[in-house]
């Protein structure tokens, strides 16, 4: 079962590039990243997500065409299934997840269009610095730098 706490979700326009998402936070994270700006996601907390439970989301917020799972939570298996579950509902909708972990299986770069990996490290800085230790990949393809914005003087 996959957990999400329903006061958290949002649409943001920064986490995925040319997007308009609607991102959704997950409970039961296993990470221990130093600095965590949203510690009680350990916890198993919240509201259980389901395919009619997300069908409902994308719907109430007209526009998106990029559904997010921040974090994996703990159940590998109801992840799986609630990507393919958005994928036949909305098949022109674009799947994104923010995976706190180094590196992830195979499997879930082919079942979300957009990964996002590694913990947070306060000493590398978030996304946008070219000192991340952060990656975000469209279908395989890392385009982290698309965060990484010049500053000319």
């Amino acid at each position: 079962m996959i957990k999400y706490v329903p006061e958290m979700t949002s649409v943001v326009l920064e986490e995925i590039p040319g997007r308009l998402t609607l991102a959704v936070e997950i409970s039961n994270c296993q990470g221990n990243c130093k600095g965590c700006h949203s510690p009680f996601l350990k916890k198993d907390i919240g509201e259980e997500l389901t395919p009619a439970v997300v069908s409902r989301l994308v719907k109430e917020n007209f526009g998106v065409n990029c559904f997010l799972l921040l974090g994996e939570g703990n159940d590998r298996t109801a992840l799986l299934s609630l990507a393919r579950c958005l994928r036949l509902e909305f098949p022109e909708m674009e799947l994104a997840l923010y995976s706190g972990r180094e590196e992830v299986e195979e499997e879930l770069h082919e079942a979300f269009d957009y990964v996002k990996t590694g913990p947070y490290r306060e000493e590398c800085g978030p996304l946008n610095h070219e000192t991340t230790n952060q990656r975000l990949y469209h279908h395989g393809e890392d385009i982290t730098h698309r965060f990484w914005h010049k500053k000319d003087c």
